[in-house]
């Protein structure tokens, strides 16, 4: 379910970190990766015969960043945890330009029950970038995992107010227009407000996004999601048309997988005449 904290699937993707072309995303790439290493046999013999000769060229010191990347994946892959967690220490240490290394660092304490060293790696990322999304969903997420939901909400509370403070345009009277990040913290904040059992903040909040990012479908569909939740499916499927109704004649295949979930069929072929239209609401998916 999208609003819910888990750790295979952060809400919405927001934890996605690029490292090269590889996307890790929280607890997800974590968990993926995994199981790409107990495929079949002859899969995992291939997999474990590359990590060899990565290994070599690494302890030789021959090992380009990329093959080290590649090192680290593979022993994620094969659930060699402890050489992992020690070469994303080093990678990290040795490349604090790529945040996203930290952050494989932060989850792999964190999968080996290490909260407070999770979150020293979480905090260090925060403290260069205070709007490293991947980085304060983790930490809401650590904090939420030992009952501290009341510190999460306070926190990214905190950030929200802070992205959501115009940023000023360049030249011209013109309106100040919202931060990006803004839309990402507060989707993240009203996802930690429905796990502390505030529906109705949630709710408030993802109106509000909707109304400072109106060509966004994003906070829209959250909205729905939320709302099918709670039991109003007339609600979410309001809102679903609310979010078509933003890009009229445009397809979205994940708006029509989730009425088709939902059981909403009249929603997956929108007629122009479709009469429910709110406030315009946002763009994008969220995962779980």
């Amino acid at each position: 379910m999208p609003l819910a904290l888990s750790r295979p699937k952060l809400w919405i993707g927001l934890a996605v970190a690029s490292l090269g072309g590889a996307c890790l995303a929280g607890g997800w790439w974590l968990g993926h990766l995994q199981s790409g290493g107990q495929a079949t046999y002859p899969k995992q013999r291939a997999l474990e015969r590359q990590l060899e000769g990565l290994q070599q060229r690494s302890a030789q010191g021959g090992a380009s960043a990329a093959e080290e990347q590649r090192l680290l994946e593979l022993l994620i892959a094969l659930n060699r945890k402890d050489e992992a967690l020690s070469l994303s220490e080093r990678l990290a240490d040795q490349q604090p330009e790529r945040p996203a290394l930290r952050l494989v660092l932060a989850e792999l304490r964190r999968d080996q029950n290490d909260r407070s060293g999770a979150e020293r790696e979480v905090r260090q990322l925060l403290n260069q970038n205070p709007n490293n999304i991947e980085a304060l969903q983790l930490m809401a997420l650590l904090q939420v995992e030992s009952g501290r939901g009341a510190l999460a909400v306070s926190q990214l509370q905190a950030a929200f107010d802070q992205a959501s403070k115009p940023a000023v345009q360049s030249e011209g009277p013109q309106p100040e227009a919202p931060k990006s990040e803004a839309l990402d913290i507060g989707l993240l904040l009203s996802n930690v407000l429905q796990r502390q059992g505030q529906p109705g903040q949630a709710e408030a909040l993802l109106i509000r996004l909707a109304a400072a990012f109106p060509k966004d479908q994003t906070p829209i569909l959250a909205r729905a999601l939320l709302l099918q939740e709670r039991g109003n499916t007339r609600g979410a499927q309001a809102a679903i048309a609310q979010a078509k109704a933003l890009k009229p004649g445009q397809e979205n295949p994940r708006l029509d997988a989730i009425a088709a979930a939902w059981g909403l069929e009249s929603l997956k072929d929108p007629s122009p005449g479709g009469s429910r239209s709110s406030k315009p609401g946002p763009a994008k998916h969220q995962g779980p």
